[in-house]
């Protein structure tokens, strides 16, 4: 039974200096394939020089809507995050999108920079990972100016009316250990509703960690843990959700 991790960032500097044995642990769980996304260009390009000498790795390029400023005032950052794109093992651009919630930077300069990712994305030819907080609403209307989108929406944590607006875009969505320890109801019957076609997993490692692992760091491993509560709260076999989310994920990101 295999299992993809579609969204971590185990290139991060908190994994220095034992990225390795992480990684061999994500495999020894069954995780055979692990997506490291970026936050920034920087970020990035750590993501793809990683996922070129590593097998079972690839990588995401994007700007996350937090350091959106910093991405726009870069007179070069559009051109290296263009370039990154093209890396080998780069397939997807993320992760982008628009975060409202206690967020600092300005909601025109996250459109703006959101605007520029979707353009360089589509132009690339790659899907996307999304990151919406507290912003669905000025989401759909910015993505819904671009034809040929394509992606997954990642952590997602939102009721009906968001997932039945995702799903009616044809957007895949991505689920971690949120769905472990959340109270909120409406989040766990859209995690029941969505099509097993439409669903990823992931973990966001170093964040989210699942429950029964609450209070540690969340790593790629704990892709299982989430995939064995989602098959329990599914009423599905686990062998069928691990295998329909993996297609899912060769499906999109072309693993």
């Amino acid at each position: 039974m295999q299992f993809v991790d579609t969204h971590s960032h185990l290139h991060f500097d908190s994994f220095d200096p034992e990225r390795q044995s992480v990684y061999d642990a994500a495999v020894a769980a069954g995780v055979s394939r692990i997506i490291c996304v970026g936050t920034t260009v920087d970020d990035s390009f750590k993501a793809a020089e990683y996922a070129a000498i590593t097998d079972g790795i690839w990588a995401a390029a994007g700007v996350h809507p937090h350091e959106a400023e910093k991405y726009l005032e870069d007179k070069h950052g559009q051109s290296r995050l263009s370039e990154i794109l093209k890396m080998p093992k780069v397939i997807a651009a993320g992760e982008i999108g628009l975060d409202f919630y206690k967020s600092t930077t300005p909601k025109d300069i996250q459109e703006k920079a959101l605007r520029s990712q979707l353009e360089i994305g589509l132009e690339a030819g790659k899907p996307f990972s999304f990151h919406v907080r507290d912003a669905f609403s000025d989401f759909w209307r910015i993505v819904d100016d671009y034809e040929g989108v394509m992606g997954v929406v990642h952590s997602f944590s939102s009721g009906r009316k968001q997932l039945d607006a995702a799903l009616s875009r044809g957007f895949y969505i991505g689920l971690n250990g949120i769905m472990t320890f959340t109270r909120d109801e409406a989040q766990l019957e859209a995690a029941k509703r969505l099509p097993l076609d439409k669903l990823m997993l992931e973990t966001d490692a170093p964040f989210l960690a699942p429950v029964p692992f609450r209070g540690q760091r969340c790593e790629p491993k704990h892709t299982a843990a989430t995939a064995e509560f989602l098959a329990s709260l599914r009423d599905e076999p686990l062998e069928q959700l691990a295998d329909a989310t993996t297609k899912n994920a060769k499906r999109l990101f072309g693993l």
